[in-house]
C-alpha cells in the first residue's frame, strides 16, 4: 500500500475530507428541522427519500467493506497495484453511516406528519425492489469465487445510479408546483459544499501520488460529487431564480410566520 509523499498534502486531504463529511452530514438536518417545525412533509418528494435511502445504504456497504476488510483491500491492490492507496477515507465511512440513519429518520417523518395526498410512486417502489433483488443475485454470484471487490463495486454502481435518479422526482415536483416551499434550500447549499470538498479531496490524493487511478478506482465517489453538484445547481436555480419564496404572512395572534401545511399550488403562500 502506498504512503503519502507530502505531509502538507496528507493534512490537507484529512482536513478537506472532514469538511466534506461535516457539510454533507449537516445537510440532512435543515429538512428534518423544517418538517418538525411545520409538522408536515408537504413539498418533500417521497420518491426522493426512498431512493435516497437505497443510495446511501449501497454507499455505506461499499465504504465499510473496502475500508475495514483486509480481504477486499488485497483484491483492490491485486487489481490496481500495491502502489495505490485505498480510495475510501474514514470520513467516507462516517458520512455514509450517518446518512443512512438520518435518511431513515426523514422517512419516519413521512409516516407521522401531514403529507397531503402524496404517496410513494409505484415506479420508485418497483425500482427499489428491483435494485435490492439484483444485489442479492450478485451476492450469490460472488460467493463461490469470493469476488468481494466485484460485489462491492456493484453496490458502488448502484449508489451512482440512485444518485442520478433520486433528484429527478423532487426537481419535477418543484417544477410542477412552481414552488420550492417545503424543500429546504439549506440542505442543497450544504450538499453543494460537501460535493466540492469531496472532489477536492480526491484531487489532493492524486496530486500527492502523481496518479489519477483513484478517480476510476472509486468511480462512485467521483460521480457522486459531480452529479450532486449538478443537481444542487439546478435546485438553487429553481429556488432563487425560477420560484423565489416570498415571506409568509405574520400571524395576528403571535406575530410569527404561518406554518400551515401547503397541499396544492392553489393554496401555497409563496
Amino acid at each position: 500500500m502506498a504512503s503519502w509523499n507530502s505531509i502538507p498534502l496528507e493534512i490537507s486531504y484529512e482536513v478537506v475530507g472532514w469538511i466534506a463529511f461535516t457539510s454533507w452530514s449537516i445537510s440532512f438536518y435543515p429538512q428534518l428541522i423544517l418538517n418538525f417545525r411545520r409538522k408536515s412533509v408537504v413539498g418533500l418528494n417521497f420518491d426522493f427519500v426512498l431512493l435516497n435511502l437505497t443510495k446511501h445504504s449501497s454507499y455505506m456497504i461499499y465504504n465499510v467493506c473496502l475500508y475495514f476488510s483486509p480481504i477486499i483491500q488485497k483484491q483492490y491492490f491485486d487489481t490496481y497495484g500495491d502502489q495505490e492507496m485505498i480510495p475510501v477515507a474514514a470520513n467516507d465511512v462516517a458520512f455514509s453511516i450517518h446518512a443512512v440513519v438520518l435518511t431513515a429518520l426523514t422517512l419516519f417523518q413521512i409516516f407521522i406528519y401531514e403529507r397531503g395526498p402524496q404517496k410513494v410512486s409505484r415506479f420508485a417502489t418497483g425500482l427499489v425492489v428491483l435494485v435490492w433483488g439484483f444485489a442479492a443475485i450478485c451476492f450469490f454470484i460472488a460467493l463461490p469465487s469470493q469476488s468481494w471487490l466485484w460485489l462491492i463495486t456493484i453496490f458502488n454502481s448502484i449508489q451512482v445510479a440512485m444518485t442520478c435518479v433520486k433528484y429527478i422526482p423532487q426537481a419535477k415536483m418543484n417544477f410542477t408546483r412552481k414552488s420550492t416551499v417545503g424543500w429546504s434550500i439549506g440542505n442543497i447549499l450544504l450538499d453543494f459544499g460537501g460535493g466540492l470538498a469531496n472532489y477536492l479531496q480526491m484531487v489532493i490524493q492524486s496530486i500527492d501520488q502523481n496518479s489519477w487511478v483513484n478517480f476510476y478506482g472509486n468511480i462512485g465517489k467521483t460521480l457522486l460529487s459531480l452529479i450532486s453538484i449538478f443537481f444542487d445547481i439546478l435546485f438553487m436555480f429553481q429556488h432563487y431564480v425560477l420560484y423565489p419564496e416570498k415571506k409568509s404572512p405574520k400571524s395576528p395572534e403571535t406575530g410569527e410566520e404561518s406554518n400551515e401545511p401547503l397541499i396544492d399550488p392553489s393554496h401555497e403562500h409563496v
